[in-house]
């Protein structure tokens, strides 16, 4: 999957527009609350920069409904801070491809950021229409938005398909998460252990039948756990389960042998609350009245040596509920001994990533995936067109 980069392209004199994941979390007040999908994007602009060329940002934000008036979802408050972080003026755009963005273009800024994509309903249309004016807008087409490169939209598939005939690469940040999450899983290192979390066995079971066939180890947490437990004829309380998927545990279950790892243990609590009262109880042992809410300590302590004997490791989902002292003791074990590792580390973005910067050990890790749904998709199995038709390496 050797995609062209950005450094593999003449810059000078060249308008670049880049499809960059500007995505942030605002506050109710409109202020960006974390910046690090914009500090992301930076190697690639100031590529084009440094190699004499001019860059059109292109982002969606939030899920508008397609009211252009809706300030909320408008991604001046990204402009601003870009411009801080580069030191350099970031023009703004108040559309996407008409009057204004075509006069800022037009005007020779060395710096454009369109108005929000998504305040054009064509973007989620993919149509042809809207992307050939954004395609024409530039001389080359950069993907850097790893975050929705399992999607279709006209900013992802259309534009670069209307970009045919000019160069089609992707930027540091997409080059480096191909390079992880496709590149090391189809030739790890081994062992390669597989810890996979979150709610429901419905959301991950395409990963774990794909990681199967690849892990050496898939070791399971998270309150999908209970399902598994219930299909073993457990007792799971008032934890959170999955009863019309036990048939499909089961066949995991058979499937999966010895490679597929289950927690021993549960630490559960009689509400939803970090100062309810708390026990921890073998697994499937979970009594009336009490809910899982994290693995126990034993499971804990299995799973760090799991991770400590192994060569590649992969992470996607919390071990329990991590943003609530002391059901975050699991979800920090694992991420301490994925960060005192010598594997290669691959944190598969969403609540893994959140995690892992939450602890302080995101440094410690060889990569943090931008993209939760992108690296599930990833980790299924899945191609993406919005990198397929990208130019190839040769």
């Amino acid at each position: 999957m050797a995609k062209k980069t950005i450094a593999d392209v003449e810059l000078a004199g060249k308008t670049v527009l880049v499809r960059v994941d500007f995505n942030v979390p605002l506050d109710d007040s409109g202020k960006i609350t974390d910046d690090r999908r914009i500090r992301m994007a930076l190697p690639t602009i100031q590529k084009v920069l440094e190699g004499g060329g001019r860059v059109i940002l292109m982002s969606h934000l939030g899920r508008p409904t397609g009211d252009a008036g809706d300030a909320r979802f408008s991604l001046k408050p990204v402009a601003e801070r870009l411009a801080q972080l580069l030191d350099e003026p970031v023009a703004f755009a108040t559309d996407t491809v008409g009057p204004d963005a075509q006069a800022k273009v037009s005007a020779g800024n060395k710096i454009v950021l369109l108005e929000n994509l998504r305040f054009n309903p064509e973007e989620k249309e993919g149509d042809a229409a809207f992307a050939a004016k954004l395609a024409a807008m530039a001389d080359i087409y950069c993907n850097d938005a790893f975050g929705t490169c399992h999607r279709t939209d006209a900013s992802m598939v259309a534009v670069p398909q209307a970009a045919a005939g000019k160069p089609r690469v992707v930027g540091f940040l997409v080059a480096r998460e191909i390079q992880y999450l496709a590149d090391a899983i189809a030739r790890p290192e081994r062992p390669f252990v597989a810890i996979l979390g979150g709610a429901k066995v419905s959301d991950k079971i395409n990963v774990i039948e794909n990681l199967l066939g690849i892990c050496d180890r898939i070791l399971i947490g998270g309150a999908m756990a209970y399902t598994f437990s219930l299909a073993q004829g457990g007792s799971v309380g008032e934890s959170l389960v999955e009863p019309d998927k036990v048939d499909l545990a089961n066949k995991l279950l058979a499937t999966g042998g010895e490679k597929l790892v289950l927690p021993i243990d549960t630490h559960c609590g009689d509400a939803f609350r970090g100062d309810c009262n708390k026990r921890v109880v073998p697994a499937g042992e979970i009594p009336a009245g009490f809910q899982g809410l994290d693995i126990g300590p034993e499971t804990a302590r299995m799973y760090a040596e799991l991770v400590g004997s192994a060569k590649t490791v992969v992470w996607n989902g919390p071990m329990g509920v991590f943003e609530m002292p002391p059901f975050d003791a699991g979800t920090r074990a694992v991420a301490e001994a994925i960060a005192s590792s010598d594997a290669v580390s691959i944190i598969g973005g969403g609540d893994s990533a959140a995690a892992i910067e939450q602890f302080g050990l995101a440094e410690k890790v060889s990569h943090v995936s931008t993209g939760g749904g992108a690296s599930l998709a990833m980790l299924e199995g899945k191609r993406f067109a919005a990198v397929e038709l990208l130019d190839e390496l040769v």
